[in-house]
């Protein structure tokens, strides 16, 4: 399907609090740069900028007026600054996010920096970057933290509305909205992960917008989705499937467009053609899904694999045995490996941004009998740890490494 051919622009909806008219596609800015390194203006290639140019021109062409991105993106900040200069849209709304600091002037060295580097007087958005642990809230709110910083530029115009980022546990980002200091948040929700609902609700009683980060691949790596999961969303794309379930709730706002290239908005734009038909087009796929998990794991499994697994901080090792539960349950019901595989690569080395541990000590460091003890009140004390076992010798390999360590 051609973009062209799509819609010229898109529905908008109020973004909480902000009160800002905001399309229900994002241009998000962490896939469409030339390096993960912050690069020197002469080593961006004339092919790279081209590319991210053409990719933010076809974006503002098809209605996404706000676009977003980070200081530590990379090169993103200093390619999309000049692409902005190049590509105009009197619609943009312009966000880009810096992570708190312990020492308030490391960060806004920072601030100032996106600023530079983007080209801008104003950012319209603008986030706390990576609210994952309770001391990053803290230093965002105690007094001369991080957020006076913030105070102090949008009362000098500069800021516009504030909002945070965050991959934390769903306890931290409902602390951090119930604070009732920030206007929005960016956090993780969509079809196969909806345990920040309890947030969601929480944005909604406080009026912030609500930003869905990264939909397509954290969301599932729907770019390149299994031979299963393909047929189980037909005849939806897995891709326009997530972007429709997203999308129907009212809670939500907007949702992350990763666009590495121009067609890679084209799904996307078909999600949203079809937002009208979704309450009829969504529950004979979501019936499906959840045949194909009841098939492969169980009615029990279903039902209590969550209950009475420890916190990855009360588990030997730092084991993350929730979440290798959940990445089990995504491999067995809808043969999703490889999203599997990238995700048990990056627990135990993605910091606080995939916090906890694989499964590789088992039997190392960390022996069966302590495993068992830290399992005692799970009803599947028995068989999580073949379970664990069977989830390393498919999952495991080279290490994954978040692109970011912020």
């Amino acid at each position: 399907m051609e973009s062209s051919l799509l819609q010229s622009s898109l529905p908008c909806r109020r973004f909480g609090r902000t009160g800002l008219a905001m399309p229900v596609l994002s241009l998000g800015g962490m896939r469409f740069q030339q390096s993960w390194t912050d690069l020197q203006a002469e080593a961006i290639t004339r092919e790279s900028q081209q590319q991210l140019e053409e990719t933010v021109k076809q974006a503002v062409g098809c209605g996404l007026h706000h676009v977003e991105t980070a200081r530590h993106y990379g090169s993103s900040e200093r390619q999309l600054g000049w692409a902005l200069a190049s590509v105009s849209d009197p619609l943009r709304l312009l966000q880009s996010k810096v992570p708190p600091r312990e020492d308030p002037k490391v960060f806004e060295a920072e601030l100032a920096l996106s600023f530079e580097r983007l080209e801008c007087e104003r950012l319209d958005l603008f986030a706390i970057h990576g609210l994952n642990l309770p001391e990053h809230l803290e230093h965002t709110m105690r007094p001369g933290g991080c957020l006076e910083v913030v105070r102090r530029w949008q009362a000098d115009g500069r800021i516009g509305h504030v909002g945070f980022s965050s991959h934390g546990p769903t306890e931290l980002i409902v602390q951090a909205i119930e604070t009732d200091v920030f206007d929005y948040v960016n956090l993780h929700w969509y079809f196969i992960r909806q345990d920040n609902d309890p947030a969601l609700d929480a944005a909604l009683s406080h009026d912030l917008g609500v930003f869905i980060i990264s939909p397509t691949d954290k969301g599932g790596h729907l770019h390149s989705p299994s031979a299963q999961l393909l047929e189980l969303c037909a005849p939806l794309h897995p891709i326009v499937f997530n972007d429709l379930f997203c999308l129907q709730d009212p809670r939500v706002h907007t949702i992350s467009v990763g666009a590495a290239k121009p067609s890679d908005l084209d799904r996307h734009l078909e999600a949203v053609g079809l937002l009208q038909r979704a309450v009829e087009l969504l529950p004979p796929i979501q019936q499906r899904l959840a045949d194909a998990q009841l098939v492969a794991l169980g009615d029990d499994w279903l039902a209590t694999w969550q209950q009475g697994l420890p916190h990855w901080h009360e588990t030997p090792g730092q084991i993350n045995i929730q979440t290798l539960l959940w990445l089990h349950n995504l491999v067995e019901a809808w043969g999703m490996e490889g999203y599997a595989k990238a995700r048990y690569g990056l627990l135990g080395n993605g910091s606080h941004w995939f916090p906890g541990a694989n499964a590789e000590a088992l039997d190392g460091d960390v022996s069966e009998a302590s495993l068992r003890e830290a399992l005692v009140n799970s009803p599947w004390c028995d068989q999580i740890p073949s379970l664990l076992r069977g989830l390393h010798k498919r999952l495991g390999g080279l290490p994954g490494q978040r692109l970011t360590s912020a």
